[in-house]
Order: structure tokens, then sequence, then C-alpha cells
């Protein structure tokens, strides 16, 4: 009963708006509430706009935990538009999709420049490029970071990591095996690398585990904004963000 008045506001909602973020973030915050998902924000953001919140991806709770925590909206895979009714919902409420083909580099970064320069909302990047079995932190996607590379080196935007991480809902941890088992996208029990070692769920699939283990408990620390002076290029942005999120990932989890 929650989502029918949602898609009927959607109906009328303007593309890519400040009113759609923040009608995002009340819909999740019910959601949520259903799912039994608790969201724990420690630490706070940034008042500098343009600002992009650099954070681990661990499944498709990201895209609902965050804008609860944040009020923000996202850059996402071109892929994802295509997805039957979630492509146009995301559209409308802020996403940004990221055509990631050779051929599409130049247009994207067009794109993504352009949404930085108007968002007067946190826009969210998974570097990652994709989600994992929650044991680990994959590499930053270099590519990722082209719009703010200049000839001066890194400019055009404050960035802010973040390192989130599920416990069970009562607060306790949870094993790497059970996270692949029941929280993770990605269900991949020995923890290695490879589309033959992964078994990916559908987002239904996803929420029914989390929903029969009793929901769960996302903590999400934000650490402040990192000094980029002396940051050369992109691929060394990526290095170096991933360190920053990658080591405090493993040392909450």
């Amino acid at each position: 009963m929650w989502t029918i008045p949602f898609f009927i506001v959607a109906l009328f909602v303007p593309r890519g708006t400040a009113f759609g973020t923040k009608f995002l973030r009340f819909f999740m915050q019910g959601e949520m509430f259903i799912a039994g998902v608790r969201v724990r924000v420690h630490g706070k953001l940034s008042d500098a706009r343009p600002l992009l919140i650099v954070g681990n991806h661990i499944s498709i709770f990201e895209f609902a935990t965050f804008p609860v925590a944040f009020g923000n909206s996202f850059f996402a895979k071109k892929e994802m538009e295509s997805f039957p009714l979630v492509g146009w919902l995301s559209a409308k409420f802020g996403v940004t999709y990221i055509d990631r083909r050779p051929s599409q580099a130049i247009a994207a970064l067009a794109t993504v420049r352009n949404k930085m320069a108007r968002a007067t909302w946190p826009m969210v990047l998974f570097p990652e490029g994709t989600t994992t079995n929650g044991a680990y932190v994959r590499e930053f996607k270099s590519t990722l970071f082209n719009f703010l590379e200049t000839e001066n080196g890194i400019e055009g935007a404050t960035i802010q990591p973040v390192v989130q991480f599920y416990r069970r809902r009562d607060g306790t941890k949870i094993s790497d095996v059970d996270m692949a088992e029941h929280y993770a996208y990605f269900n991949n029990r020995d923890q290695t690398f490879g589309p033959h070692a992964s078994v990916e769920r559908s987002w239904v699939a996803q929420l029914f585990h989390v929903f029969a283990m009793g929901g769960m408990t996302v903590e999400i620390h934000v650490l402040p904004p990192p000094p980029l002076a002396g940051i050369k290029d992109r691929k060394e942005l990526a290095v170096y963000l991933h360190k920053i999120v990658s080591d405090k990932y493993m040392e909450f989890k």
C-alpha cells in the first residue's frame, strides 16, 4: 500500500529535480522501515557544493540507505536505465546514468560535469563499478573520475569518502560467510573473484533474504574530505580514495 501513492506522485515529478531527490528520501525511509533495515550515520557531510560522496558498494540496499542518510542522488551505470520500471523511476528521482563504453567517453564526461555543476544536493558514486560479496572493497575504477581531471590536477568538486558496513539488526557482527549467504548482492562463499565463483542474486531475492533474516542495521561512517593537493590525475585519485575506504572497511567490518 505504501508504494501506490509513491508511483502516483512519480508520474508528476519533473525528471532530476531537487523535489524528486527529497521525495526519494521520504519514500525510502518508509521502505526501510517495512524491510526492517535500520540506518545509522556517524559523522557529518560537508556543506560544500558540488559534493561527491564516494563509498563502497555491497548490495542494492545502498540505493535506499544512502538517500535516507544523505538526501542524495547517484551516478549509475547506463545498463540500469533499461531495468523495467526501476530505470524510469531512478531517472525521475535524480539518478544520472553513465555510459562507460570507450566510444561514449566524451559524452559521459560532459554529462557528469554538467550534473555536478547543477546539483545542489550530494551525488554518490560507487567507484568499484559493481557490488561484492561484502568481504572486501574492489579496486576503484579510475575512469569514473574523468570529470575531475584537469591540466592542473584534480579539481571541480569536494570529495567525501564514506564507509558502510552491515550488522545484524541487533548490532552484532556478520561473518563473511553469512554476509555472502544472506546480505550481499553476490553469494560468493569462498570469497574469491571471478564470474564463475560468484552467484548474482536478483534484487527480489536479496530483499527476501534480508527480510527473512529479520532485517539488518547499516552503519555508515562519514570520513573527512581528504586533501587533494598533489594528486596529479584520476588514476592516482582512485588509488588514494580506495585505500582510505578499503582500510576503514576492513577495520570496521
